[in-house]
């Protein structure tokens, strides 16, 4: 180096680089999932950035600093949750051999209060909350239809087969999720009002009224 030459100091290496990229990914990702179990605790309205930190042990600086305003930490919350559920739905469908039938029964499974899916408490406050927030509004009825298209495409799927009897596959599709809807809101918000085993028995009398399975 010449006598005189200014010193450049090296920022970090490219894998030390990586390493901060991806620990700032996963402390969003803690904040993100510790934000909806806030949300399942207390609802929207309740969630405070200060239960947030104190549940990850962090400052709320740092909570703000990454997403700014509690009201998007919130709608990008509900964004990753979405997410999180259509992978889930990608999954079954990759994961269920067979015809048609098989899958419609395993998406269905997937989506209603009787499976797996354990969100409906989380998506029953984004519906509720996306009539006065926009974005929110906008994240649910993103996932909702996608989850409605996926059970119309069975149902064609199935008609095309000859596993399924049914004139109008959208409107199938709408009125057996809207039934599922309607079921996990009881579930939910009004324990003890149905068993899960009673809707498992209705959406199987809708499955034979809508598709003479």
């Amino acid at each position: 180096m010449w006598a005189g030459s200014p010193v450049v100091k090296v920022a970090g290496t490219v894998p030390e680089v990586e390493r901060e990229r991806k620990a700032v990914a996963v402390r969003r990702d803690e904040i993100l999932a510790a934000t909806l179990d806030q949300v399942r605790e207390r609802g929207i309205a309740g969630t405070r950035a200060a239960e947030i930190a104190k549940a990850l042990g962090v400052s709320t600086a740092l909570i703000f600093y990454h997403f700014g305003t509690i009201e998007n930490l919130v709608a990008q919350a509900f964004a990753a949750a979405a997410e999180q559920d259509l992978a889930a739905l990608d999954r079954t469908l990759k994961k269920t051999s067979g015809g048609a039938e098989k899958r419609l029964r395993a998406v269905l499974r997937q989506y209603g209060p009787t499976g797996d899916a354990a969100g409906w408490t989380l998506w029953i406050e984004a519906i509720a909350a996306g009539l006065r927030d926009p974005i929110l509004g906008d994240v649910a009825q993103r996932l909702d239809l996608r989850w409605r298209e996926t059970v119309a495409d069975l149902i064609v799927e199935g008609v095309a087969s000859g596993e399924f009897r049914c004139a109008d596959p959208r409107a199938a599709a709408w009125r057996l999720t809207s039934l599922l809807d309607g079921l996990a809101v009881q579930l939910v918000a009004r324990p003890g009002a149905i068993t899960r085993r009673e809707v498992t028995s209705w959406l199987q009398d809708c499955l034979k009224a809508e598709l003479g399975i």
